[in-house]
C-alpha cells in the first residue's frame, strides 16, 4: 500500500521535513526571483546555501541559473587523477553542472559489501567536482541502464528472492542498504549544507512501469522518503523515459511534502529528423515534454549527445563512434539544444559528454568495450569540434542571466532568399522574451540541407536583419540585451560572453567562418572607434555604432566615449577561434584568456596572474582580468608580458607546443596454452557441485536437470566453467553409448560456448551477430549438438562458456536474472547421469573490483597481474597463425618515457584478417581494459588511461586469446597508438598496485 503521510514521517524523520520552504536558511528557496547576476561558480565553501526552483529555473541562493549539464560516468574512467582532467575540460568549455551515475555493481562485490575506495572513490569524484566548480547532479538508482552489466544492479542480486524495482520487501531492504551506503557520502557533498556541489537528486530511472499500480507507487514513496530520511535536502526528480507525464509531481506519496520535487523526462531524437519542440512550442499536456510540469522548469535529464554502438556495430554500419560524432555534429547541437532552450529547458543535460570506457565485465550486452558514444569530449579525452557549441551556448548562458527566465513572444514572419520564405525555406523560428529586463531572443533554425539568408524582424529593429543560417543549423540573436555599460541592439552574430576587466566592458560574438556580420550597440552619441585587428566597417547612425565584419581569426574594434564613460571591446571571432576564448571567474573579478587549447585554472594574486592549461600547437597567450594585473604565470613559469591597446596582458613569447611523444614497439611475446579445465585428469575437487533443484533465474529450471547456472553457484562476470562426469547408461552386458550431446545454454550479446569430451574438442557454438533487428536484444538462448563417441568406462565433458553480461532491466520484469551459463544437458541415443562442478570467477580483487576478471584458468592463477613470473613461457613473434579450439595468453613488458609536462592518451590497437575467428581480453598492469573480437569488431583501438597505464616506467601487457579451432588464430599486428597530446594535463598517480593472485 502507498505509506501512510504518518509512515513517511517517521521514515523521513523531522530533521528533512521540517526544512523551512523560503528563507535564507532554508534548503529551498520558492519565491519567485527576478532576473540577476547568476550566482558564482559553486565549491565546498562551508556555508549553507538555498536550493529550490519556480517555473522558470533553478534558484540558488535567489539567483536564477540554468543548469548547462553534461553526463559523466567515474566508473568508466578507472584512473581517479584524470576525473580532475575531464572535469577541468569540462568547466573550462562552458558546462556548469555534471549528472553522475552511480553503479550499484561497481561499489558492492556481496550482498552487505560496500566498496567506495581506490577507482570506486565517490568522496574524491564528488570533492574534485566542487573543486573545480561544478554543480552535481547525482543519480545513483539504484537502477541506472546506462548500458552497463544488469543495469547498474549486482551480481548478486541476480540470484536474489524479490521482484526489483517494485515494493517487493526484499528487494527494498537490498535496496535500503545501498542507499544508505552511498548517501552517507552523498549528504557530505550537499551544496545546501556547503560541503559540496549536489544541487539535484534523482529517483530510479526511466521507470515507466506500475505507474499506476501499488507496487510501483509503494516503490517510489519508498524510495522518497528513505532518501530524505538519509539527510537528503535538495530537490528530487524522476527522469521519464520519454514525455509521459509519468512521476510528475503529485502522482505518488511524498507524505505531503510539496515543492520539492521535479518532473524531468529523457529524449533521445534522430538526427536525421526536424529537432522536436518538447515545451513552450510543443503539443502541451502530459505528453508535451516539460508541459507536463508547467509549475517546475523544464529538465531534460538526458538528452541525445550521441549513442551507443552494439557488437558488429550494426548502429553506425560498422564505422563505429565516429560516425555518432559526425551525424550528431555541432550543427545538430546547435539545431537541436537551441531548440531545447527556446522551449523552456532549464535543466539541460548531455547524455553522454564523456563516455569513458566499459571496461572489464561493466558493458551490458548491447554495446562492446567503447563506450565513446560520439561525445563532445572523445574516449581519449580529447576535445572534439563538438565541444565549440557547448563552450559557446555554456558562456553565454553564465554571462546573460536573461536567459534563465524566458517567455513565449509574438510569432514572428522570417522572409528568406535560398528557398522561398519562413517555413517555406525550412527556417523555424522562435522568439522568447525575458519579462523583467525586456530582452528579446530570437532562435533561427535550418532543417534544410542548403543556406539561407533569413530577413529576420526582430524586436525593435525598425529593418528586417539579414541573417546567414547555414544548412542544418541554428542559431541564436539577442536584441535589447545588456553588455555591461552598453545595451546591445541587434546582431547577425550569435552572442557568446561579456563580462566587465578592469575598466572596459569586453563582449564576444560568433558566427561560422567567412560569415558577414552587423552588429549595433547603442550609443548616445557617436564614439570614438578604433579597429585593433581584422577588418571591420562602422558607423554611427540612430543612436547606435554599426559594425560591419566577416567573421574570420578575431577582429578586435575599441568604442570609447559615446556617451559612457568605460570602454568597451567587441570581439568577433569565428568558431575556431572562440573556442580559444576562455573565461574563469576569480574572487576578484572575471579573468578572460585568449590563445591556448585549454585554461584550467585561473587565480589572481597580488598583481600577478596564475594560469594553468594545455597547449597542443605554439600558441600567444593574452590575459584580461581586474584592474592592477602585471604579471603572468603560465603552468608556474613566469612569462613576460606587455600590455596591449586591448587592455590586455600578452605574453611576449608563445607558448610551446606539445612535444613529439614515442612509442616502443611491442616484442618478446611470451606466450602460455590454457585451458588445463578440457583434460579429463584435471583435478575440479575443489569446485562447487552443481546440484541446486531451484532458483530465482527468470529462466525456468529444465525438468529433470540441475540448476547450472553460473549465478546461482556466486559465479557472475566472465567465464565459467563447467565438468560433467558420467559413465556409460545401461546394464553390464547392454552398454548404450549416445550418438550426441546436446549443450544448452543462455549468454549476453556475442556469448560462446565450447565443449571438449575426455579432453578432445567436440566444438564451438556462438550466438549470432546483432543485425537491425536484434540490436537491443540482451539475452540470447541456443542449444549446440554435438555428435560424441566414445568406449567404455568414465568420461568427463568439459563445456566452457563465454557469458558476456546480464540483461538490463529496463522493463521491470526482472530481465536481469536470465540465465547466464548452461542451462541443461541431453543426450540422444542415451542417458547417462551427469553429477556437475561449476567454477568461475575467483573471489573479487581488492583493488581493481569484482568487475576485473572471470573465470579462465589463468585469471584463477593471475596470469593477469604483472608480478607474475612468465620466465618459463616460450618468446614467440606476432602475426600468429596457431589452430586450435581454447583459451593461449601471451604477455610482453614495454617502458615509457613520457615527459611529465605532457599528457598523452595512448591507446592498444589489434588488427588482422577479419576472416579469423577469435577473440581477446587485454590486461595492462593487471586491468582488464576490454574485449576485442577480431571478425566482429568494429572496435579495434582500446584506450589505456594513465594511472592504469604508467607513462614513465616498466607496464606489463597480457592477452588471454580465446578461439574456437574453425581459422588461424592471432593476434596479428598489436600496437601502440598515439591517440592524442597535449603539454599541459594534471598530475596522475597509479592505480595499480602490487597485486596477488586471486585464491583459486
Amino acid at each position: 500500500m502507498v505509506l501512510s503521510r504518518r509512515t513517511f514521517s517517521a521514515l523521513a524523520g523531522t530533521t528533512a521535513l521540517g526544512l523551512t520552504l523560503s528563507g535564507s536558511d532554508g534548503a529551498f528557496a520558492r519565491a519567485t526571483a527576478p532576473t540577476g547576476p547568476a550566482p558564482q561558480p559553486p565549491g565546498a565553501d562551508g556555508t549553507r546555501h538555498t536550493v529550490g526552483f519556480d517555473k522558470y529555473s533553478m534558484l540558488v541562493d535567489g539567483r536564477r541559473v540554468v543548469l548547462w549539464s553534461g553526463e559523466v560516468h567515474p566508473f568508466r574512467l578507472p584512473s581517479p587523477s584524470l576525473w580532475r582532467d575531464v572535469l577541468e575540460k569540462l568547466r573550462a568549455h562552458g558546462y556548469n553542472t555534471i549528472s553522475v551515475y552511480v553503479s550499484w555493481n561497481y561499489h558492492s562485490p556481496a550482498p552487505g559489501q560496500y566498496d567506495f575506495t581506490g577507482v570506486r572513490d565517490l568522496d574524491l569524484f564528488l570533492r574534485t567536482a566542487a573543486e573545480t566548480g561544478l554543480y552535481v547532479i547525482l543519480r545513483p538508482g539504484p537502477y541506472i541502464n546506462a548500458e552497463v552489466d544488469a543495469g547498474g544492479f549486482p551480481g548478486w542480486l541476480t540470484a536474489t528472492r524479490g521482484t526489483a524495482r517494485t515494493s517487493d520487501p526484499t528487494y527494498l531492504s537490498y535496496v535500503d542498504e545501498w542507499l544508505t551506503a552511498v548517501n552517507r557520502i552523498a549528504v557530505r557533498h550537499l551544496y545546501t549544507h556547503g560541503g559540496g556541489t549536489i544541487v539535484l537528486y534523482q529517483l530510479e530511472n526511466e521507470y515507466a512501469n506500475h505507474v499506476t499500480s501499488p507496487r510501483g507507487l509503494d516503490y517510489m514513496a519508498h524510495l522518497y522518503a528513505k532518501v530524505r530520511a538519509d539527510g537528503i535536502d535538495v530537490p528530487l526528480f524522476h527522469n521519464d523515459k520519454g514525455r509521459n507525464g509519468y512521476w510528475a509531481p503529485g502522482t505518488f506519496d511524498t507524505g505531503g511534502e510539496s515543492g520539492r520535487y521535479l518532473y524531468g523526462f529523457d529524449g533521445y531524437p534522430s538526427p536525421l529528423a526536424p529537432p522536436p519542440d518538447w515545451g513552450y512550442y510543443g503539443i502541451g499536456g502530459t505528453k508535451g515534454g516539460s508541459t507536463a510540469s508547467p509549475e517546475t522548469p523544464g529538465l531534460l535529464a538526458e538528452f541525445g549527445g550521441g549513442w551507443f554502438d552494439p557488437w558488429g556495430g550494426v548502429e553506425f554500419d560498422g564505422k563505429g563512434y565516429a560516425e555518432s560524432a559526425r551525424t550528431r555534429d555541432a550543427a545538430y547541437e546547435r539545431r537541436f539544444y537551441l531548440t531545447n532552450l527556446a522551449n523552456g529547458i532549464k535543466v539541460h543535460n548531455v547524455y553522454m559528454t564523456f563516455g569513458g570506457t566499459s571496461w572489464g565485465w561493466l558493458p551490458a550486452p548491447v554495446v562492446y568495450t567503447s563506450y565513446d558514444y560520439g561525445a563532445a569530449l572523445d574516449e581519449a579525452r580529447r576535445p572534439t569540434p563538438k565541444l565549440v557549441p557547448m563552450h559557446q551556448l555554456g558562456q553565454l548562458l553564465h554571462s546573460v542571466p536573461d536567459l534563465a527566465k524566458l517567455d513565449r513572444a509574438a510569432d514572428i514572419q522570417v522572409g528568406a532568399r535560398g528557398g522561398g520564405s519562413g517555413a517555406d525555406a525550412g527556417i523555424t523560428a522562435y522568439h522568447l522574451v525575458n519579462p523583467d529586463t525586456e530582452a528579446h531572443f530570437h532562435i533561427l533554425r535550418n532543417d534544410r540541407a542548403d543556406d539561407v539568408l533569413a530577413a529576420v524582424p526582430l524586436a525593435g529593429v525598425n529593418v528586417p536583419l539579414q541573417v546567414p543560417v547555414p544548412g542544418l543549423d541554428a542559431r541564436l540573436l539577442a536584441t535589447g540585451l545588456p553588455l555591461g555599460r552598453r545595451t546591445l541592439r541587434y546582431s547577425s552574430a550569435q552572442p557568446m560572453l561579456w563580462l566587465t576587466a578592469g575598466r572596459q566592458d569586453i563582449a564576444v560574438f560568433t558566427g561560422r567562418k567567412g560569415e558577414a556580420t552587423r552588429t549595433a550597440v547603442e550609443c548616445a552619441s557617436e564614439p570614438a572607434v578604433t579597429v585593433l585587428e581584422g577588418k571591420a566597417d562602422h558607423v554611427y547612425t540612430s543612436g547606435a555604432l554599426r559594425v560591419d565584419a566577416e567573421l574570420g581569426g578575431l577582429t578586435r574594434v575599441l568604442v570609447e566615449g559615446g556617451g559612457t564613460d568605460a570602454p568597451f571591446l567587441l570581439l568577433l571571432a569565428d568558431d575556431e577561434t572562440s573556442v580559444r576564448l576562455w573565461r574563469h571567474d576569480t574572487p576578484s573579478g572575471p579573468v578572460l584568456a585568449y590563445g591556448p587549447a585549454l585554461l584550467r585554472t585561473a587565480a589572481l594574486r597580488d598583481t600577478t596572474v596564475h594560469l594553468t592549461g594545455d597547449t597542443v600547437e605554439a600558441a600567444d597567450l593574452e590575459v584580461w582580468g581586474p584592474r592592477g594585473m602585471s604579471e603572468v604565470v603560465w603552468n608556474q613559469g613566469t612569462l613576460k608580458a606587455w600590455a596591449t591597446t586591448s587592455g590586455s596582458l600578452r605574453a611576449e613569447q608563445r607558448l610551446p607546443g606539445v612535444t613529439a611523444v614515442h612509442l616502443p614497439a611491442l616484442g618478446n611475446w611470451r606466450f602460455h596454452a590454457e585451458n588445463p579445465e578440457s583434460d579429463a585428469e584435471f583435478d575440479d575437487s575443489a569446485w562447487k557441485i552443481a546440484g541446486r533443484t531451484s532458483s530465482y533465474s527468470t529462466t525456468p529450471v529444465p525438468a529433470g536437470q540441475p540448476v547450472l547456472f553460473a549465478d546461482d553457484y556466486g559465479f557472475h562476470y566472465g567465464d565459467v566453467w563447467y565438468r560433467g562426469r558420467f559413465e556409460e547408461a545401461g546394464a553390464a552386458g547392454a552398454v548404450r553409448a549416445a550418438e550426441s550431446v546436446s549443450l544448452s545454454y543462455v549468454t549476453g550479446t556475442q556469448g560462446l560456448l565450447m565443449a571438449w569430451l575426455d579432453g578432445k574438442p567436440l566444438g564451438t557454438h556462438r550466438m549470432p551477430v546483432p543485425d537491425k533487428s536484434t540490436v537491443r536484444k540482451g539475452t540470447w538462448s541456443a542449444t549446440a549438438t554435438f555428435p560424441v563417441r566414445y568406449t567404455s568406462g568414465p568420461h568427463v565433458l568439459s563445456v566452457l562458456v563465454r557469458r558476456m553480461q546480464h540483461d538490463m532491466d529496463g522493463a521491470a520484469k526482472d530481465t536481469h536474472k536470465a540465465a547466464r551459463g548452461l542451462t541443461a544437458v541431453t543426450f540422444a541415443g542415451a542417458s547417462p547421469a551427469v553429477t556437475w562442478r561449476i567454477q568461475g570467477e575467483a573471489a573479487p580483487d581488492p583493488v581493481r573490483g569484482p568487475l576485473n576478471h572471470g573465470g579462465l584458468y589463468g585469471e584463477r592463477q593471475g596470469w593477469h597481474l604483472p608480478e607474475f613470473a612468465d620466465s618459463g613461457w616460450k618468446v614467440v613473434d606476432f602475426p600468429r597463425a596457431a589452430r586450435g579450439q581454447g583459451v593461449a595468453w601471451y604477455r610482453t613488458g614495454f617502458r615509457l618515457a613520457i615527459d611529465p609536462g605532457v599528457d598523452a592518451s595512448i591507446g592498444l590497437t589489434l588488427t588482422d584478417d577479419p576472416a579469423r575467428a577469435y577473440r581477446v581480453q587485454i590486461f595492462l598492469n593487471g586491468w582488464n581494459m576490454g574485449q576485442y573480437i577480431n571478425d566482429v569488431g568494429p572496435q579495434h583501438t582500446f584506450v589505456l588511461p594513465n594511472g592504469v597505464l604508467r607513462t614513465r616506467g616498466a607496464n606489463t601487457l597480457a592477452l588471454a586469446v580465446l578461439s574456437d579451432g574453425t581459422t588461424p588464430a592471432g593476434p596479428g599486428e598489436v600496437k601502440l597508438t598515439l591517440m592524442g597530446s597535449a603539454a599541459g594535463g594534471v598530475p596522475v598517480t597509479p592505480v595499480d598496485s602490487p597485486g596477488r593472485a586471486p585464491a583459486r
